[in-house]
């Protein structure tokens, strides 16, 4: 196929996977362009969870899969894409919203709704959140709600638990900038780094 098609760079049958919380907000413009400029490309498209396309990258059927790294690639090709800073979500009238930034460790005490287990958004977004205790141990935010009350099946599912004040969250920015807290029920605020 890659001999055939030297002549005609993406063209055929493309079968490429994107997880759930990039593909609404990367894809549609980037799908647009691809049709436009390379009209003999068929592109299959597969979203789901990380873990999930990773298998089906190294078993044959997906030819490529944009997910979020870190996450374990051996054996796999990878190249970089573009990086997406994690912001904190809270209701419009949380004690939260009113900070220019919102420091981690504020979080700990906070009904965090994040994603289902199995997400990587999830495991990124308490990853994204820790801080050194007065011992100058690491703390995570995991630590602290790893039981947590809620978790959503969809970032448009978390966005409206957050607007109806059942909690705050982490989103990616990405999902911000493409529009997804447009109600003004929620708060989007950056983190504090140290």
């Amino acid at each position: 196929e890659a001999a055939r098609g030297a002549n005609r760079p993406l063209s055929g049958r493309f079968r490429l996977g994107v997880i759930p919380t990039v593909a609404p907000f990367l894809l549609p413009k980037a799908l647009l362009n691809l049709r436009q400029d390379f009209p003999q490309l068929r592109l299959f498209l597969r979203e789901d969870q990380t873990a999930r396309l990773i298998a089906a990258l190294k078993s044959g059927a997906l030819d490529a899969a944009v997910i979020a790294l870190p996450y374990d690639l051996a054996g796999l090709d990878y190249a970089f894409v573009t990086k997406d800073e994690i912001v904190a979500a809270t209701p419009r009238d949380h004690p939260l919203a009113r900070e220019a930034r919102i420091s981690p460790e504020a979080l700990k005490d906070e009904e965090l709704i994040l994603l289902e287990d199995g997400h990587c958004l999830r495991d990124h977004a308490l990853a994204a959140c820790t801080w050194s205790s007065p011992t100058g141990a690491a703390e995570s935010l995991a630590t602290y709600n790893a039981g947590g009350g809620f978790a959503a099946t969809s970032l448009n599912t978390l966005v409206q638990m957050v607007g109806s004040g059942l909690g705050v969250s982490l989103l990616p920015a990405m999902a911000v900038e493409a529009g997804m807290i447009a109600d003004g029920a929620v708060s989007v605020r950056p983190l504090k780094s140290d």
